[in-house]
């Protein structure tokens, strides 16, 4: 539903951002910081889309430039997870779900080089050289342990909630009932689906094979 595209990813990025500013910020681990921000945008990118994941990861990456104790220019890390998002999307499996641990952990590994590279990029353009003085080989390492070592426990789950609230019955029913006063449902899964059962509005059941011939 549209209304849950809007509520999951506003909680789900204001809650991630909470975590990372008090948590994960004042662990002082060498070199990069968690990006947990970052993994709650890739998680609802690849279920929802590219368009989604901009629009999600800009305005996330947004209030992250305008929270405390924010020290870059505003609308940095915006750029940064809007393209992020937007790439990730680009993932998203067509028929929404994930055969394997193989695709989400080969997108974290790639947003998570890529993030890193482009917040310096831009980082340079504006003239903070924070990056130059930590080294970039540094970051890069330790943002690619970083957010794999957590990715397990959050992308998946995201993944997961937000298809779960994506779904609407209501409306599979009415669009399956729609039209025709004959309901054609299948008695297994599509490839197990030879034989349709056909639902008169009296309540009488014809079965047809795919033929057309009547049992």
């Amino acid at each position: 539903m549209r209304v849950n595209r809007i509520l999951l990813p506003a909680v789900l990025v204001v809650l991630a951002l909470v975590i990372q500013v008090s948590v994960l910020a004042r662990l002082h681990l060498p070199g990069a910081v968690p990006d947990l921000l970052m993994l709650v945008v890739l998680g609802l990118a690849m279920t929802y889309g590219h368009v989604a994941g901009c629009l999600i990861g800009f305005f996330a990456g947004l209030l992250a430039d305008l929270a405390p104790p924010a020290d870059h220019a505003a609308g940095r890390y915006a750029l940064v997870l809007c393209v992020i998002g937007y790439l990730a999307g680009l993932a998203k499996p067509e028929n929404g779900q994930l055969r394997s641990a193989a695709l989400p952990m080969t997108v974290v590994a790639g947003a998570a080089v890529l993030s890193t590279l482009l917040y310096a990029s831009v980082g340079a353009l504006v003239g903070d050289t924070a990056a130059r003085h930590v080294g970039i080989v540094s970051l890069l390492f330790t943002a690619l342990v970083y957010d794999l070592l957590l990715a397990p426990f959050t992308v998946p789950w995201i993944m997961a909630l937000a298809r779960r609230l994506d779904r609407d019955p209501m409306a599979a029913d009415s669009g399956a009932a729609g039209g025709s006063p004959y309901r054609w449902m299948s008695p297994g899964n599509a490839r197990s689906g030879s034989r349709l059962t056909r639902i008169r509005p009296g309540g009488q059941r014809d079965s047809l094979l795919k033929g057309g011939r009547k049992l």
